[in-house]
């Protein structure tokens, strides 16, 4: 047992920390569903503000923006001033932005309002994993924080079918402002129940700006800070691009499918990455040493199974659409290996900086993708297959850069650990997972 998991005695991982994490937890989901809300009302956005395709993208792409370039701000604010404190910024931001876009009527008004949602939802997930950190033993943490990616995708599901019907039955204006009132509730939840660390004492404090800026240097130098940051650019933009805006048309307008079923496969896609990702946080908890060859692994099988789809003369069969929408759900989990790889690299203190700056990764790459896909479709002037598969192509550049920065971060950060801390390199080849190893 580590020494903090030693100091809180029996708090940590006991029943307060899964209250605080579920607390925590919901709040996280609420962020989902607001940012995924765009997959399936993406059709009705573009006919109620009468939008080009470019428009539409730059709705999630502005969200997004907001959301990766506040990343390492928000982990600096997050290591000065706590995660509750941000968990409640976050929910007020969320809540207003949400309450603003259902009653907006112009282009935009819209687009400012999904702006001051990114806003919101940007301090939300760090803040969630600090809280991880801070309340659950070592060895649970890797679990811990798949489980938090895992059901915080619940938001997602609530955000595909359900919300499909609720638009249909309810209408825009309705189902949005109701959105926004739960994270009224959510609010009360953090402010009564909860707190940053077990004990009295938090691991926060004033920092001076110009210590600030060289610490910020620091926390970027680190191999495992770079090696976490392209594991996540890597791994998560092709299942955020899918699920958060472009999947929905593609299968709708591209493949033929019928709404029902494009928002039914896009719940499977959910339930699908809580059962993998369950495997996936077991396999790494015991092999640490290979954790960024098996997310190469899984990239690798997202690239095979979308080449599958774009090379399929004409539509592709059912079956193998639903094994490239599974392939792609992967890499959400796959991403979130990328936090468990810069928490080996990073003290506690600088932890909030870290995990922002892995976190921007896929999100900037993210933004980028959706922005060139609807450019594409702009430039081609349509959304037939063949316009589809020309736009959705982009991503294998991506994936060949991103998974070359992965294999020279790797490289790198073995490298490092072999030459200032072989013991604790022994310790990850032999299956045992290590904290806060602060290499340069």
């Amino acid at each position: 047992m580590s020494t903090r998991d030693a100091a809180a005695g029996g708090l940590i991982g006991g029943r307060r920390a899964w209250l605080v994490w579920g607390v925590a937890l919901g709040v996280y989901g609420l962020g989902v569903f607001h940012r995924s809300s765009l997959g399936v009302a993406g059709l009705l956005a573009a006919d109620r503000f009468e939008i080009t395709n470019s428009q539409l993208a730059a709705f999630t792409v502005l969200q997004l923006f907001v959301y990766a370039g506040m990343q390492v701000p928000v982990g600096v604010l997050l290591d000065r001033f706590g995660a509750r404190t941000l968990l409640l910024s976050g929910v007020l931001l969320m809540t207003a932005g949400q309450f603003a876009f259902a009653f907006s009527d112009s282009f935009p008004a819209a687009v400012l309002a999904r702006g001051v949602l990114g806003a919101g939802d940007a301090m939300v997930f760090t803040s969630v994993l600090r809280l991880v950190a801070a309340w659950f033993l070592v060895r649970q943490v890797p679990m811990v924080v798949q489980m938090t990616g895992l059901f915080g995708q619940l938001g997602a599901v609530a955000a595909s079918a359900p919300l499909t019907v609720a638009l249909r039955e309810l209408g825009w204006t309705t189902t949005f402002a109701g959105a926004s009132s739960v994270g009224l509730v959510l609010l009360v939840g953090v402010l009564v129940l909860v707190r940053d660390t077990p004990t009295r004492t938090h691991a926060t404090g004033e920092v001076q700006m110009w210590a600030l800026v060289r610490s910020l240097r620091s926390v970027w130098r680190r191999p495992g800070t770079q090696l976490g940051l392209w594991t996540h650019f890597t791994a998560q933009f092709s299942a955020n691009t899918f699920a958060l805006l472009w999947g929905f048309p593609f299968m709708v307008e591209g493949l033929g499918l019928s709404e029902t079923l494009a928002s039914w496969l896009l719940m499977a896609m959910i339930a699908w990455v809580i059962v993998v990702g369950l495997a996936i946080a077991k396999v790494i908890e015991k092999h640490p040493y290979q954790r960024s060859l098996i997310v190469l692994g899984i990239i690798a099988a997202m690239a095979v199974s979308w080449a599958a789809v774009l090379l399929w003369p004409g539509v592709a069969p059912l079956w193998l659409v639903i094994v490239m929408v599974m392939a792609t759900g992967t890499g959400g989990p796959a991403s979130m290996v990328g936090f468990d790889l810069a928490r080996t690299f990073t003290p506690t203190a600088t932890s909030g900086r870290a995990n922002g700056v892995v976190n921007a990764g896929g999100f900037v790459a993210t933004l980028c993708v959706m922005g060139l896909i609807g450019w594409l479709l702009d430039l081609r002037d349509g959304r037939t297959l063949a316009d589809f598969k020309v736009a959705m192509s982009v991503q294998f550049a991506f994936w060949a850069f991103g998974a070359t920065q992965l294999l020279r971060y790797r490289r790198k950060a073995i490298s490092s650990l072999r030459k200032h801390d072989p013991a604790t390199l022994e310790l990850i080849r032999a299956g045992h997972q290590v904290e806060g190893v602060e290499l340069l």
